[in-house]
């Protein structure tokens, strides 16, 4: 049991990607599916996949490098979680962040669902900042 399994997912991402992995396997919720989603839709990663395991289902993300073979790098450069437990950070619809001037992206929860922050931006919704990645 950890006290905040989004920072353990984006962990475990980082951890695989720095070791050079293909695959990463992380407890599944229904929130964790939702970043898994926007980071396939926004190109961060090849796919992902939902199992059924018991007693603990699991959701299987496939990891996206880009060069040639021995000098492939990951497309993900960094993840840093910015809400946490102790801290949460809420920004509303008129100071949602940009990072790196558009090259990153914030995952963010709002109302309407988990988006990127561009898509709140359309959306015109607030909400939590969860996470940046570029």
């Amino acid at each position: 049991m950890t006290s905040d399994p989004i920072a353990d997912m984006l962990t475990r991402i980082r951890n695989a990607l720095m070791a050079g992995k293909q695959t990463v396997d992380v407890p599944r919720s229904k929130i964790k599916a939702e970043i898994a989603r926007i980071l396939k839709e926004e190109g961060f990663i090849e796919d992902y996949t939902l199992g059924d395991e018991k007693p603990v289902p699991m959701i299987h993300i496939k990891l996206k490098y880009y060069g040639a073979r021995r000098s492939r790098r990951p497309v993900i450069t960094n993840l840093t979680r910015i809400s946490k437990p102790g801290r949460r950070v809420y920004r509303g619809r008129r100071e949602l962040p940009r990072v790196l001037s558009g090259t990153g992206i914030a995952i963010m929860t709002t109302p309407k669902g988990v988006m990127t922050a561009q898509q709140a931006r359309r959306e015109r919704v607030g909400g939590e900042v969860l996470c940046y990645v570029w």
